[in-house]
């Protein structure tokens, strides 16, 4: 079943990175094995001349995959727009995963300064998703001035701590008419599938493929623990019971009345 952003519909609810990887064969080979159809790149590591930086779009393949640029290494408001219009400058597209953090140490997303960003983003007919704390409060109010997503962190990012912020995210799934993407801190499948049984609506991650002993593999498990995620979901899980439950009835058992 696919869902939407705006007015572009998915299969796949894996969004997958493209840093921190060993070498661009190897991020294509994950990005393959994740089945994702949207890939995030830092537009401040388009074509700037710097290791590991170097033809990085020659190595994602635009007819299978949805760029997302985002504005990450940006520490103010200000400069996550500027950011932005130079994605839009460059003709990639004008969606924009908005991400203004001025800590270097926790990397927590700066609310009042990504609320002003998007603001203006929007206004100018981005496409924004903003990765923001898992703030129920913040994120209805950036549905409410016309944001794609809203997008909270399940832990620090680059943390591999996992679903810290469940109780949260829950609340911004039941409030939301947008799509909640869960995004930074996921370290293995099992991350995303708790995420996934709780409503959201897909998973972004980078650190948990790019740096595992198999980034293929890690993928191809992340791809897994989405779909059973989203499938557990869908089908509505049993209710939580403080006693046992027998599984097989004992009507007509042998020995029973």
């Amino acid at each position: 079943m696919t869902w939407k952003i705006a007015d572009k519909e998915f299969s796949s609810r894996f969004m997958i990175g493209t840093g921190k990887y060993p070498d661009f064969e190897t991020m294509e080979k994950a990005h393959s094995a994740s089945g994702a159809e949207i890939v995030t790149v830092a537009i401040r590591r388009v074509d700037i001349g710097a290791p590991g930086h170097v033809g990085l779009m020659e190595h994602i393949n635009l007819d299978k995959y949805w760029i997302l640029p985002n504005t990450a290494g940006c520490a103010t408001a200000e400069e996550a727009i500027r950011i932005a219009h130079l994605s839009r400058a460059m003709g990639i597209n004008n969606w924009i995963k908005l991400e203004v953090i001025p800590d270097p140490k926790f990397l927590l997303p700066d609310p009042i300064a990504t609320f002003e960003a998007a603001k203006i983003l929007v206004e100018e007919g981005f496409v924004v998703l903003p990765y923001i704390n898992a703030d129920p409060i913040l994120a209805k109010r950036l549905e409410e001035i016309g944001c794609a997503t809203v997008m909270p962190l399940a832990s620090p990012i680059g943390s591999g701590q996992g679903v810290r912020n469940l109780d949260n995210i829950k609340i911004i799934v039941e409030q939301s008419n947008v799509p909640v993407i869960v995004d930074a801190g996921l370290g293995t499948p099992s991350d995303a599938a708790i995420a996934m049984e709780n409503g959201a609506s897909a998973c972004l991650l980078n650190t948990a493929v790019a740096l595992a002993q198999d980034p293929e593999k890690m993928a191809m498990g992340f791809n897994l623990g989405i779909k059973a995620g989203r499938a557990a979901f869908e089908a509505g899980r049993i209710p939580v019971k403080e006693i046992a439950s027998a599984s097989s009835p004992l009507v007509g058992v042998v020995g029973k009345n």
